[in-house]
């Protein structure tokens, strides 16, 4: 169907840009058909000349058209392949079509510079801040080392703050990589337990600040997927789930399906917020009351699970709490 609609289109399109020669050629047609008809000649050698010029119409369009199809599929399937290549584009019939071309060559080659150019800063960056990331770790265990050394409520909470830093500081360098095309992925089966085993171990010290119970069996399952990616997906749903859940409990379950869920006992997220809570720098009604959201934690969630072959969803009643489930289940991935 949606051949012959393309077929049909071009054809309308066509006949639209040829009405002015077939109008030339039916006005010919009478003239000669009054011409003849002056000198008294038979209606059939009318009939005649006139079918014969018809035909020749006929032929000229056809003939226009088939010319016309194949260069229109041939730009489509040139579109579908860009960067656009002028030699992958039919000879230029016209003075028109050459002009194009020319200006396809010309748009082509200043789009591969501006996209180099773009390659090139963005690479700048990511090297900037992948340098900036290490070197600020290097003050911040500096701090916590400091921090350590006496155990006030002070320090405490001082020592809270600093984790926080740390938190940002991965998220900036996860940000920048995530809109990267660099295939920093390694996949492989893993054990689950160890990477929420690590998961858990990081947020441990937030655990007992907060008083938060935590409720997780070890199960045994191992996944395909990328260690590091999910370990930071987990970090960040672990951290929203401390962060929302002023007191109760954060139940961590891997079904045999392979259907990971995080369950926390807080304040949920509001009915109109949830279609938009994996939007990039969406807070909802939570993040504006908490003043110290980034709207960045679960659109990286998200965009990291897509890139891994995970699926992310979040169901939540508000003041009841909030489950977030992962499909660990992957397609068409291959083991190194």
């Amino acid at each position: 169907m949606g051949d012959r609609e393309s077929w049909l289109t071009v054809l309308g399109h066509y006949l639209l840009r040829c009405w002015k020669a077939m109008a030339l050629c039916l006005a010919c047609v009478c003239v000669f058909a009054l011409i003849f008809s002056l000198y008294d000649l038979e209606t059939e050698a009318v009939l005649y000349a006139g079918a014969l010029c018809l035909l020749l119409l006929f032929l000229v369009l056809a003939a226009g058209f088939v010319r016309c199809l194949r260069h229109h599929r041939r730009y489509e399937e040139v579109f579908r392949s860009l960067p656009l290549l002028p030699e992958e584009l039919l000879p230029a019939g016209t003075v028109e079509e050459a002009d194009l071309q020319k200006l396809f060559a010309e748009l082509g080659r200043r789009m591969e510079a501006a996209l180099t150019e773009w390659e090139n800063r963005r690479q700048e960056s990511l090297d900037y801040y992948t340098v900036w990331v290490h070197q600020i770790k290097t003050p911040i265990s500096v701090m916590r080392m400091t921090l350590e050394s006496e155990d006030t409520e002070e320090h405490r909470e001082l020592s809270a703050e600093l984790f926080r830093i740390e938190q940002y500081v991965e998220m900036v360098l996860s940000y920048l990589r995530l809109d990267s095309d660099s295939s920093d992925y390694v996949f492989q089966e893993y054990e689950l337990d160890s990477i929420i085993r690590q998961a858990v171990h990081k947020y441990a010290p937030l655990f007992v600040r907060k008083k938060l119970k935590l409720s997780w069996k070890p199960s045994g399952i191992r996944v395909l997927t990328d260690e590091k990616w999910l370990l930071f997906i987990l970090e960040q749903i672990l951290s929203n789930s401390i962060k929302y859940t002023p007191a109760g409990t954060v139940t961590i379950t891997a079904a045999p399906d392979k259907i990971l869920k995080i369950t926390d006992t807080g304040i949920g997220i509001a009915p109109e917020d949830l279609p938009r809570i994996f939007e990039k720098g969406f807070t909802g009604y939570n993040g504006r009351a908490d003043k110290k959201s980034t709207g960045l934690g679960l659109y990286l969630c998200k965009k990291a699970a897509g890139r891994l072959s995970h699926q992310i969803s979040v169901q939540s009643k508000p003041g009841k709490g909030t489950t977030v489930s992962i499909d660990l289940n992957t397609e068409k991935l291959r083991t190194e």
